[in-house]
């Protein structure tokens, strides 16, 4: 965005607060809420964790152990997995933040930051279990379908961007994994870092406070743009216009869409009131889910600003993981035979749906990852 372009926005934006200031209170007070009921209890303990754990010498452990594993299938160091664990058990932004990390201590490369970032940012697990299907669907056994879905859509990602940027170089020898050296590594680790461990302690809690207001900041911020845009119409105005040209999408879901486009827990929430069939939901939810909306990609943008790891690549990925999870959704319906009607479901057979889905879903995320790995493995790494 050119100069004029961002000081021209940017007045915009502030006349429009000057003019709504009760509409801008109220949406900024909104998303300090969702931020203090779902992101704060979800990120702050896994942030202080992450700290300690880096400190710790874990993430080089756990290097050695999964070396063997991350390289084959996703062309990235064993310390990845570290990222990758983190990123998927507490949600965005954590994987970014991380990935930032490893980057700026030199743990990995530019381009085996980049892959990494491509596929270690998604919703926590308590909010697509807890907000989103028990919450907004009442159904929390749809929590498996949209989980799967995201989680499993995220790492066909990852291993897509195993042939992104591959140069011509020496091959990295994978050996087997050995806990005497990955304990070793861990205690090298450990030398170097003379801290005690009331200092990292509280550096630990310090950063991750500083990290986790910064994502308060992004979500009130961009609940006051979106706010400002649904009172300008905006966002009607790019639905009403793309349904000019898409007649077959209804205008109130392409609405939602594109109020999810910009933040993505509105989306969810505008999703379950604009869309009556379930299968319709579960696939806009997932699509948006995979996006992540562009709250998020501020907040993943801000981390990385200090290295050397582009941006675009990022966004690749958000689109390629929102098709997909929006797919391997509908698919999952199918196998887990869930019924379409929205009807109250009663107890014991959401306890049985519950287990049909999960069983199903779990036996096709362990038959993907076998066939990644044993695909991987056959074209043999070349970086």
């Amino acid at each position: 965005m050119s100069s004029v372009a961002q000081v021209f926005a940017l007045s915009l934006l502030a006349l429009g607060m000057f003019i709504y200031p009760q509409e801008v209170l109220s949406s900024a007070g909104g998303g300090l809420a969702l931020w203090w009921r779902f992101v704060l209890p979800a990120l702050l303990p896994f942030f202080i964790l992450s700290e300690l754990l880096m400190a710790a010498g874990f993430v080089h452990f756990l290097g050695v152990l999964l070396e063997s594993f991350m390289r084959p299938v996703f062309r990235l160091p064993g310390k990845g997995a570290f990222v990758v664990a983190m990123g998927y058990t507490s949600g965005f932004p954590m994987g970014a933040v991380l990935t930032a990390r490893l980057r700026q201590a030199g743990e990995i490369t530019r381009v085996e930051g980049e892959r990494l970032l491509a596929f270690t940012n998604n919703p926590s697990p308590g909010f697509m279990f807890g907000a989103v299907a028990s919450g907004m669907l009442g159904k929390p056994s749809l929590g498996i379908i949209l989980s799967s879905s995201i989680y499993l859509a995220n790492l066909l990602v990852g291993f897509l961007f195993r042939f992104y940027r591959v140069t011509p170089s020496p091959q990295h020898s994978v050996r087997l994994p050995s806990f005497k050296r990955a304990w070793q590594e861990m205690k090298v680790a450990q030398a170097k870092d003379t801290r005690p461990f009331g200092r990292i302690l509280s550096d630990a809690i310090k950063q991750s406070i500083t990290t986790v207001l910064m994502v308060a900041g992004f979500m009130a911020f961009f609940s006051v743009i979106l706010q400002l845009l649904n009172i300008w119409h905006v966002t009607a105005f790019l639905a009403t216009l793309i349904h000019i040209f898409i007649k077959i999408v209804p205008l109130p879901i392409l609405h939602t869409f594109f109020n999810g486009l910009f933040e993505m827990t509105l989306g969810c929430q505008g999703t379950i009131q604009a869309v009556s069939g379930l299968n319709h939901q579960v696939a806009l939810l997932a699509l948006l889910m995979g996006w992540s909306g562009l709250s998020v990609f501020a907040q993943v943008a801000g981390f990385i600003s200090e290295t050397d790891l582009r941006f675009f690549p990022f966004v690749v990925a958000r689109i390629l993981q929102g098709i997909i999870a929006l797919g391997l959704s509908q698919l999952f319906l199918l196998v887990a035979k869930v019924p379409t009607s929205t009807l109250v479901i009663q107890v014991p057979y959401t306890s049985a749906l519950f287990w049909n889905t999960w069983q199903a879903s779990s036996f096709v995320f362990i038959g993907m990852m076998i066939f990644l790995f044993i695909l991987a493995l056959v074209q043999q790494p070349r970086s």
